[in-house]
């Protein structure tokens, strides 16, 4: 039994709502033809579609037999149009590339029937609507009428217990239309059949009942149906369904023998209303089957998508591609031009803060000097102190190489090279003519040459270590590991 109460649906369209429909309070027989007529506009389709769970309503609430849908989900509701709803539309909604029978067996496919059972059950509602030859035709090689019965035996397959059916005979002509209604009218005598139509002499010809909408509210209905008369003869049938259901089990399991039919019935009923249908589901392997056809039907249109499709994978992967090669090259060009102006760790080194700070002596004037007295300012002292004795600071470089002999410190993951120096002075010496010798050293030749100049020993040593201490003769060797142990290499 379906019983609508007190349904309103609202459309929001911006800052304003349109009420589609108001105030609904209507209840179908389990059996009966109902057509719902009404201008266009006046909320028949809507009503049909909150019917049928395609829409939801607003306010108000739907009891299917007994059971109310306020707290019904997404699921709830697809299970509900899968096995309570069947749907008959003007335009049939058939799929072109299926044949008819696979057309029939989709609805079952969503169910999870299995391949035999769904043949046997899409044949078998196909003759019953006269189409028993046509079964393996396609859509487009089928009359209007014969596909609007297509239509109806997808809607019949899964036994549902209403039929819903919007403008079924709109694009059909007078004879096709009286065919589609006789087809109707026969399945009306064991299920309930709502039907939505502009068309009142076919309404007043085949329906049991007529519902007239105006403006979204009911102003007529020719056999009426109370809501208190729907609850009660629910409330019977499901007693019944469960007294019956309730009688078979103890049958099968023979126990519980003295239990009286009533209770059974009381306890049975309760079941039957938290009964839970079986929700569609589909195996993937059919899934997969039913994919695979429809690409192989439509060949250019999935060449197309996949010619489309590669290009657009192969654009993006080329500009990937670009993008980490251009990275790759800074990071490169970085890395080598960073390693022009290296990092180095010396073990001793001149104190710049020392340096930096006699740029920043004090003035010598204290802060309450008395104008008439001259103070002297020592900045120029401190600055020439610091450069003839820097202040030189100490580094553990000892410590230091063993944390980078570590084989997890992140030091190497961001060095292109560790080079280590020993600063190394070589003492070589050479044979002049007359037998003595002298330094192989180029420091010590400009000394020699600024003595022989008219500088004094002392003066021209000085002004060596001061203007030429970092140029050396002997250079440091890259030494092979595999080569060298204990100290490195020198060369000239």
């Amino acid at each position: 039994m379906l019983i609508l109460k007190n349904i309103v649906k609202d459309y929001l369209s911006g800052d304003t709502s349109v009420r589609a429909l108001d105030d609904v309070t209507v209840a179908f027989r389990k059996n009966e033809f109902v057509s719902i007529l009404g201008h266009s506009g006046c909320g028949k389709t809507t009503l049909l579609n909150i019917i049928g769970g395609l829409d939801r309503y607003t306010d108000g609430d739907i009891s299917i037999k007994g059971v109310s849908t306020k707290n019904y989900k997404d699921a709830d509701w697809d299970t509900y149009r899968n096995h309570s709803i069947g749907f008959v539309f003007q335009s049939y909604n058939l799929i072109p590339h299926q044949t008819v029978i696979s057309n029939v067996e989709l609805a079952l496919t969503l169910s999870g029937v299995s391949k035999a059972e769904r043949r046997k059950r899409a044949e078998e509602v196909l003759i019953k609507v006269g189409l028993g030859d046509q079964l393996y035709k396609k859509p487009s090689q089928m009359s209007g009428g014969q596909m609007q019965r297509v239509a109806i035996a997808r809607a019949l397959v899964n036994d549902p217990e209403i039929l819903l059916a919007d403008e079924p005979t709109g694009a059909l002509d007078t004879d096709t239309s009286v065919q589609i209604m006789d087809i109707l009218r026969e399945i009306s005598k064991d299920k309930l059949i709502i039907m939505v139509t502009h068309n009142p002499e076919l309404a007043d010809q085949y329906s049991d009942r007529i519902i007239r909408l105006k403006d979204g509210k009911i102003i007529g209905d020719s056999n009426p149906y109370s809501t208190e008369e729907a609850e009660a003869d629910t409330e019977a049938l499901l007693a019944a369904e469960a007294e019956k259901e309730a009688l078979t089990e103890n049958a099968a399991s023979s126990e519980n023998e003295d239990t009286e039919p009533a209770d059974n019935g009381k306890k049975a009923k309760k079941t039957a209303k938290n009964k839970k249908l079986k929700r569609p589901s589909m195996s993937f392997f059919t899934a997969i089957s039913l994919s695979l056809n429809n690409l192989l039907t439509k060949k250019t249109r999935t060449f197309m998508t996949s010619f489309a499709g590669s290009i657009g994978i192969i654009g993006i992967a080329l500009i990937l591609s670009l993008s980490n090669g251009i990275n790759a090259f800074i990071g490169r060009v970085q890395k080598e031009t960073l390693s022009s102006y290296p990092i180095t760790l010396q073990k001793e080194e001149m104190d710049v803060s020392s340096f930096i700070t006699s740029f920043m002596g004090e003035s010598g004037k204290p802060e309450n000097a008395d104008p008439n007295k001259i103070y002297s300012n020592n900045v120029s002292y401190n600055l020439l102190t610091s450069m003839m004795n820097p202040a030189t600071s100490t580094n553990n470089l000892d410590k230091f190489k063993l944390f980078l002999d570590k084989e997890n410190n992140k030091i190497k993951e961001h060095a292109s090279l560790i080079r280590y120096g020993y600063n190394a002075d070589i003492n070589a010496y050479l044979k002049n003519p007359d037998g003595s010798y002298y330094k192989a050293d180029i420091n010590e030749l400009f000394v020699d040459m600024a003595v022989d100049m008219g500088l004094s020993q002392n003066n021209a040593s000085s002004m060596m270590s001061s203007s030429f201490s970092s140029f050396n003769v002997w250079q440091e060797m890259l030494p092979p590991k595999d080569t060298v142990e204990g100290g490195p290499l020198m060369h000239d």
